[in-house]
């Protein structure tokens, strides 16, 4: 059973909006924190925004603040990424990742391509 799935990724145009999904299994992901990460062609994983175990406290990377909005919904072990006025240089393979005291899980990606 694989932990954390995501799902939303895509084309999409310069200016558009995408919607990824993080699906937990096998913990108990309202006490885990959660985050996404994105990796673009040669570069390394870098940390795109994260939010609390409760959803009340977030934070982002200066390149998607007030662009990308985190959320969570803990009764449906969901987590989500909401990408507006998408950038080429947005294009990556986002992961979603869940921590707790140093135990963590990672998902294996889904792919954002935004053509230049």
């Amino acid at each position: 059973q694989v932990p954390l799935v995501e799902s939303g990724g895509g084309l999409v145009q310069a200016g558009g909006s995408l919607r990824l999904s993080c699906a937990a299994s096998g913990f108990i992901f309202r006490n885990y924190a959660m985050g996404w990460f994105r990796q673009a062609p040669g570069k390394e994983r870098e940390f795109v925004a994260d939010i609390s175990w409760g959803g009340g406290a977030a934070n982002y990377a200066d390149s998607v603040k007030g662009r990308f909005i985190i959320s969570r919904d803990n009764a449906k072990n969901t987590m989500y990424l909401q990408m507006n006025t998408l950038r080429p240089e947005d294009t990556a393979v986002y992961y979603c990742h869940a921590v707790l005291r140093g135990n963590d899980y990672w998902g294996q990606g889904t792919q954002v391509t935004v053509p230049s």
